[in-house]
């Protein structure tokens, strides 16, 4: 079949995006996707699994999109894109990354006669009421969250196939009233092929030190981390934190180390690619996945729990649905409530004092990556969903 994607913002980079992409093509597809301009690539550009369109977009435009569902100069502005393309190609299956792009799919399914397949990696209307930007008085008027479920509601209920990317998204989007027969779960799974595992034989050395990787904001529960620091400072517990990205609440995380003076036990990496902080992964002993537990975070997944699997490095996360059903299937850590600092604090002492424990926790993580969570497995669900169309 002849797909076009189409994902607003740029490409690469996007790992789940690209795995895809790689599945699909493997499979004898021919996947198109369209994005955003970036600066310093080809307008098009042919690579070896798929041809990439990138569109240049003005900033009012871009900025628009959080209003798209009261003023349409978003969707025109991808209506335009999609009317280009399928007058130069016959794309069989069009397929929309996000919600906010739905609505253009399925006009593009009406109007074309293509299939219409929505990949849901998120939660949107609840990640959009969670959203610093939303909770503005401005952006109250832009964005209404009751049209937003109902947009959703009405985007799953008409396209062909739903994707989400755990069982607990399924689940909602099915008391949605959408089928179950036509939602498909292909997770954010790691690529085993292109990671390199860790050999975790060190926890017995002399420093405790707890790594973050990811995006750093309010939602992400950072605060409760900095938080349990000075509890364990008070208590003399001698660990260390590694917090590395970036993102719009890390100014205010830098102001919370300082007021609570643990910059002793922090080091802020900023962002970094794999490649940059393979020492960091090496010489962690526990990996944190704090994140504040919501509509949002109890129906995705993030890709780094599945690294930190397969890495072999303990973890300690919040109790949000999906996160908490992994870590505990598979002995990979342990589970704290998310807006506890006092329990988490005291997790990480009782590590701390035992760290013999932290082998026990490694054992199965690795053998669930190669036996399940893997994105061999994802992407044959992918392409047997495409089958199906």
């Amino acid at each position: 079949m002849k797909v076009l994607m189409l994902l607003d913002h740029v490409f690469p980079p996007d790992t789940r995006v690209e795995n895809e992409i790689k599945a699909l093509a493997f499979a004898g597809n021919e996947v198109h996707i369209a994005c955003l301009q970036q600066q310093g690539k080809p307008l098009v550009e042919q690579t070896e699994n798929c041809v990439i369109h990138r569109f240049p977009i003005s900033k009012l435009v871009y900025k628009s999109s959080v209003a798209v569902l009261k003023f349409p100069m978003y969707f025109n502005f991808w209506r335009r894109i999609v009317k280009s393309l399928f007058r130069e190609n016959r794309f069989d299956v069009i397929h929309v990354h996000d919600l906010p792009l739905a609505k253009v799919g399925l006009e593009a399914k009406s109007k074309y006669g293509c299939r219409f397949v929505l990949d849901m990696h998120e939660n949107w209307p609840v990640l959009l009421q969670l959203s610093t930007h939303t909770n503005t008085i401005f952006g109250r008027l832009l964005s209404s969250n009751n049209q937003w479920v109902k947009y959703e509601v009405e985007m799953c209920s008409k396209a062909d196939r739903v994707i989400v990317v755990v069982d607990e998204a399924k689940d909602r989007v099915n008391a949605l009233g959408v089928s179950a027969e036509k939602i498909f779960v292909v997770s954010n799974t790691l690529n085993v092929e292109q990671f390199d595992p860790i050999e975790r034989t060190d926890f017995d050395t002399r420093l405790f030190r707890m790594l973050y990787v990811g995006g750093i904001n309010y939602h992400r529960g950072i605060q409760y981390v900095v938080k349990a620091l000075a509890i364990l400072k008070s208590r003399k517990i001698d660990v260390h934190f590694d917090l590395v990205g970036n993102g719009s609440y890390l100014d205010s995380i830098k102001q919370l180390i300082k007021e609570l003076q643990v910059e002793d036990m922090v080091t802020v990496h900023g962002f970094k690619h794999f490649s940059q902080i393979v020492d960091v992964y090496e010489s962690a002993s526990v990996a944190l996945i704090p994140h504040i537990k919501s509509g949002h975070t109890d129906n995705t997944i993030p890709h780094k729990i599945f690294q930190y699997l397969y890495a072999g490095i303990p973890m300690v996360v919040s109790d949000c649905n999906p996160l908490e059903r992994i870590v505990t299937e598979t002995n990979s850590g342990i589970v704290y409530r998310y807006d506890d600092a006092n329990a988490l604090a005291e997790t990480i002492a009782s590590l701390y004092n035992d760290r013999n424990r932290l082998y026990d926790y490694v054992k199965e993580g690795r053998k669930a990556v190669i036996e399940r969570y893997n994105w061999a497995v994802d992407g044959k669900n992918l392409c047997e969903m495409y089958l199906g169309l």
